[in-house]
């Protein structure tokens, strides 16, 4: 392979890399949103894309949680009880993402996923101030049975879902942005996305010489949007949160639309 070809690649990987995820920390989720395409754009095919992305989405959980252990506020048993509801759904989705057909999926988590910005943007007030409720019996329930669904997303799919669990901690269990995002960030880019990475990559190797790159921005990027969400605070998050949603959602309607003509 030419060096400068070379070069010029690894130094697009680790740009992307570096935006996406520094988006992803600021907002909770929608790194794939980038890092994805330009895997597929730069010829890998969509399973080897996919298990490249998922070990890449790795690192975004070591930026964020070396960032966040600085001010970190996150409830041990609370935790606890994401991943033991969330990990078996990433589980499952990792299984069953390179066994079915997407584009009906794609496209309906995408007119899901601008409903979650439009939702936030009419509640002006939501995720403003730290309310916890559903802390009983029936809300934790209820509430893992919704972390089991999105961790079935986040393992089966590349993009948008950490935004899904950031709107559901803050909607069902009444957390506000900055400290849901924080759960995201250490919860879902480090144990989720480790759990999906391990299960997809055992039915399909990654391209291995493209992810020292894309670690490098991820854990750069991370740590910088988790610092800005950290200083900036609820308001800032918010924003970032809504208009990544509907970005995201516009970016997977296209998808299903592409995959189905």
């Amino acid at each position: 392979m030419d060096n400068t070809f070379f070069l010029a690649e690894q130094t697009a990987l680790l740009l992307i890399s570096l935006v996406a995820n520094g988006l992803s920390a600021l907002a909770g989720g929608g790194a794939g949103l980038l890092q994805l395409p330009v895997l597929l754009f730069l010829g890998l095919s969509f399973s080897t894309a996919l298990a490249t992305h998922k070990i890449a989405s790795v690192a975004l959980g070591i930026g964020a949680t070396l960032r966040q252990m600085r001010d970190s506020h996150l409830e041990r048993e609370f935790c606890l009880f994401v991943l033991a509801t969330g990990l078996p759904g990433v589980i499952l989705g990792g299984v069953l993402i390179l066994q079915l057909p997407e584009q009906v999926t794609i496209f309906s988590l995408g007119v899901l996923t601008c409903g979650l910005g439009i939702y936030s943007i009419g509640k002006c007030q939501l995720g403003m101030d730290y309310q916890p409720r559903n802390r009983d019996l029936s809300g934790m329930i209820k509430g893992g049975i919704g972390l089991f669904l999105i961790g079935l997303l986040n393992g089966s799919l590349t993009s948008g879902t950490g935004l899904f669990v950031t709107l559901w901690l803050v909607r069902w269990f009444g957390l506000d942005y900055k400290r849901a995002v924080a759960y995201v960030m250490v919860l879902v880019g480090l144990f989720w996305n480790s759990t999906g990475a391990i299960t997809v990559s055992l039915q399909q190797p990654p391209a291995w010489h493209w992810l020292p790159a894309l670690f490098v921005g991820a854990i750069i990027g991370s740590y910088a949007g988790t610092h800005l969400a950290l200083k900036h605070g609820n308001q800032l998050v918010k924003r970032a949160f809504e208009i990544l949603t509907i970005v995201v959602g516009l970016k997977l309607i296209l998808d299903g639309i592409t995959l189905y003509s």
